[in-house]
Order: C-alpha cells, then sequence, then structure tokens
C-alpha cells in the first residue's frame, strides 16, 4: 500500500478534516490556540496517519498508524462533545460530525482487524 489517496476511509477523514475546520471556524477568539487548534490538528492526524502508515510499506508499521489514527478519533469525539456542550457548535453541526467520526472509527478499526489476520 503507498497510495492512501485510495483508501476510502481516508476520503472520510479527509472530508471529516475539511467539516471540521469550517466548523471551528465559529470557535471563541480566545480558542484559537486552545480547543481549536487542539481539535484540528487531532482531525488532521487522521488522515496524516493513514497517509504514513500507507507509505511505510510494511503491515506491521501500517497497523501501527492504524491505531494512532484510532485514537485520535476517540480525541476528536470527545472534543467535539465538549465543543457542543460549551454551547461552541450547535447540535445540527455536532451530530453529522460525531456521526462522521464514529463512521471513520468503525472503518479504521475494520481496516486495522483484517491487517491483523
Amino acid at each position: 500500500m503507498s497510495d492512501f489517496r485510495k483508501l476510502k476511509v481516508w476520503e472520510k477523514a479527509h472530508a471529516l478534516a475539511l467539516k471540521t475546520y469550517k466548523v471551528t471556524k465559529a470557535f471563541p477568539r480566545e480558542e484559537t490556540y486552545g480547543m481549536t487548534s487542539q481539535l484540528r490538528r487531532a482531525v488532521v492526524s487522521i488522515g496524516s496517519n493513514l497517509a504514513e502508515g500507507a507509505g511505510r510499506g510494511t503491515r506491521k508499521e501500517f497497523t501501527y498508524f492504524l491505531r494512532v489514527a484510532l485514537g485520535s478519533t476517540q480525541e476528536i469525539q470527545y472534543q467535539l462533545l465538549l465543543a457542543r456542550d460549551l454551547g461552541w457548535i450547535s447540535s445540527a453541526d455536532y451530530e453529522p460530525l460525531e456521526s462522521n467520526a464514529r463512521e471513520v472509527r468503525a472503518m479504521l478499526d475494520a481496516l486495522r482487524r483484517s491487517l491483523d489476520r
């Protein structure tokens, strides 16, 4: 595996990153270096780890990067929940982002399990 762009999970993760960037533009200005930055770094981490893992060339290394990406999806899910509870994200924005994050997590987990076999 070398071209990460051929991975459906990367496509979904990339779409999640784009949507997250759009939503976080409305976060409070004082959170620019706090929650906004943290959430954006976490969402970018998913696609980045897929790209890096795909380029490593071994199943073992790719699996490692999938596990890192899985951790980032958990981080994003919490941060989205916190942002919603703080009133920074409306339920109308939160629900599709949360659904996308769950879908990416499930796809990453399925891919990881298939590589573990």
